[in-house]
C-alpha cells in the first residue's frame, strides 16, 4: 500500500531573483528588437514564476504528475516546484466533529441517547485523499459505527448490571479510552490521526427516561432508609443501655419493648413527631 512521500522542493527565494533576471533579459532582448530571443526568456519567465508556491503553516500540498502521486510538503514557506504538477491543499489543523445524537442500546438493551466529540486533523495526505472517497464523511460514518458498538458494549449504570466494572454513566476516562481506540482503528484506512474522543451526551431514552428516574429515586430511598434504620437501631440500643447502666428507670421487657417501638417511630419516621405529656403512671 502506498503511502505519503515528503519532499522537499527548493527555495522560491531563489527563482524569484531568476525570475526577475530573465525578465530583465528578455526586456533587453525586446528594445534590441532581437524578437524571438525575447520572446524565448520571456517563456523562461512565465515557467519560472508559475512553479512559486506559497504554503502556509498547518497545510499540506499534494503534487501529481500527469495522474502519479509525486510527493507532499508539509513545510510551510515560499517554495518553487515543477509548474506541470498538479497541486492540491489539505489543511493539517486540528478539527472538531460534534455527531448527532442517535439512539442505541446498551448492553442490557435499554434505549439510549448518545453524541461524542471527535478533534483529529490529517496525518497522511496521501491516505487522505486517495485511499478513501472524501476522508470527511469517512470520518462520520466510521464515528457513528463506533459509538454504536461502543453504546452495546457497556450497561448504561450499576443499576442495570451491579457486577460489572466498566459502566457509560460512571467510568468516563475508561470509556472514552475505549470510544478514542476503536475509532482510531477504524480511521487508520484515511489517514486520520485522533487526537481525542469523548461522550458529550448521554441519557435514557425520552421513552423510559421518567420510568428509570423513578427506579434510580427509589433505590436512593431504600438505601437512605437502610442508612436510617441502622443508625436507629444503634441510638435505641444505646438509650437503653445507659437507663440500664445509671439506672434511672428499671424497665421490664414490656416497657423496653413500647420504649422501642416509640423510639424507632420517631427516628425513622417521615414527619415531626408530636408528644403526648402523660399525667398518670408508666402503666397508663
Amino acid at each position: 500500500m502506498q503511502t505519503e512521500k515528503i519532499i522537499k522542493p527548493a527555495n522560491g527565494y531563489l527563482f524569484i531573483a531568476l525570475a526577475v533576471l530573465v525578465l530583465t533579459v528578455a526586456v533587453l532582448f525586446f528594445f534590441s528588437q532581437q524578437f524571438v530571443m525575447a520572446s524565448i526568456t520571456f517563456g523562461v519567465f512565465i515557467f519560472v514564476t508559475k512553479g512559486l508556491a506559497i504554503v502556509n503553516p498547518n497545510t499540506g500540498l499534494l503534487l501529481l504528475l500527469f495522474g502519479d502521486y509525486a510527493g507532499s510538503i508539509k513545510e510551510s514557506g515560499l517554495f518553487w516546484i515543477n509548474p506541470l504538477y498538479k497541486r492540491m491543499t489539505v489543511s493539517l489543523r486540528a478539527r472538531n466533529f460534534e455527531s448527532d445524537k442517535v439512539k442505541v442500546n446498551d448492553k442490557m438493551g435499554n434505549p439510549i441517547m448518545i453524541s461524542v466529540i471527535l478533534v483529529w486533523k490529517v496525518r497522511d495526505t496521501f491516505k487522505s485523499f486517495f485511499e478513501v472517497d472524501n476522508y470527511e464523511k469517512f470520518i462520520m460514518t466510521q464515528t457513528d459505527s463506533a459509538v454504536r458498538k461502543l453504546a452495546a458494549s457497556y450497561p448504561y449504570d450499576h443499576f442495570e448490571d451491579e457486577r460489572a466494572a466498566v459502566t457509560l454513566s460512571t467510568d468516563f476516562d475508561e470509556v472514552n479510552r475505549s470510544l478514542e481506540k476503536e475509532i482510531a482503528e477504524r480511521l487508520v484506512i484515511s489517514g486520520i490521526e485522533i487526537l481525542e474522543a469523548r461522550i458529550s451526551h448521554l441519557a435514557y431514552a425520552p421513552e423510559i427516561a421518567h420510568s428509570m428516574l423513578r427506579r434510580q429515586q427509589a433505590s436512593a430511598v431504600v438505601a437512605a432508609r437502610s442508612k436510617i434504620v441502622e443508625g436507629a437501631v444503634g441510638m435505641v440500643e444505646s438509650a437503653l443501655h445507659l437507663l440500664s447502666t445509671k439506672n434511672i428507670i428499671d424497665l421490664d421487657e414490656d416497657k423496653k419493648a413500647a420504649m422501642v417501638s416509640n423510639l424507632m417511630v420517631v427516628l425513622c419516621g417521615d414527619r415531626e413527631t408530636q408528644p403526648v405529656v402523660n399525667t398518670g403512671t408508666l402503666n397508663q
